[in-house]
């Protein structure tokens, strides 16, 4: 009963090993693709950019974080346009969202400065993480060996102030006429 006990144990540390050893391959491949992406995305490499992006996977991604914005405020806005998706999936939009990861993020890091940010679900998928709240940001799976972004996390701008929205211009006034 002992060596039962010994056996199941050592295959499960064997099998537990296996699975972390996966996704640090994960990560070390992905970093490698990313830190690439990231360069494309800052030299504005327009083809680079492309080839790495599964833009379907990310219009979807973004639509639906866009409905649920307009469901946690009782709007329906119903489907977004694939125009205006396409225009939320920009390389400023990359580098705005890039340099959420961590203060102090390089325009373009190193495969070694990515991997500490990471984070690999299974062989085929990982994203970098914001170190405060450690939300996914830019997520990327790889599909027949090759790793595209396939979702990016989508902020939405501040409320405008109602007290502001209907202020109207600002009033100026000189010393010498009455307000």
């Amino acid at each position: 009963m002992k060596g039962s006990a010994v056996a199941f144990s050592l295959l499960a540390l064997a099998v537990g090993g296996g699975l972390s050893g996966c996704s640090l391959g994960a990560r070390h491949s992905g970093s490698a693709a990313i830190a690439g992406f990231l360069a494309a995305v800052q030299h504005d490499d327009q083809k680079a950019f492309e080839a790495a992006l599964d833009r379907p996977a990310l219009r979807s991604d973004l639509g639906e974080q866009l409905a649920d914005v307009g469901k946690t405020h009782a709007v329906d806005v119903g489907d977004a346009s694939e125009f205006a998706l396409d225009r939320m999936i920009s390389p400023q939009a990359i580098r705005l969202t890039a340099a959420r990861v961590m203060p102090g993020w390089p325009a373009t890091p190193t495969a070694a400065q990515i991997i500490p940010h990471m984070k690999a679900h299974g062989l085929h998928f990982v994203c970098l993480e914001e170190v405060s709240t450690k939300k996914c940001l830019l997520s990327f799976t790889q599909e027949d060996g090759v790793w595209r972004l396939t979702g990016m996390a989508f902020t939405p701008p501040p409320a405008e102030a109602p007290a502001a929205a209907s202020a109207g211009p600002p009033v100026t006034t000189s010393d010498s006429e009455p307000p």
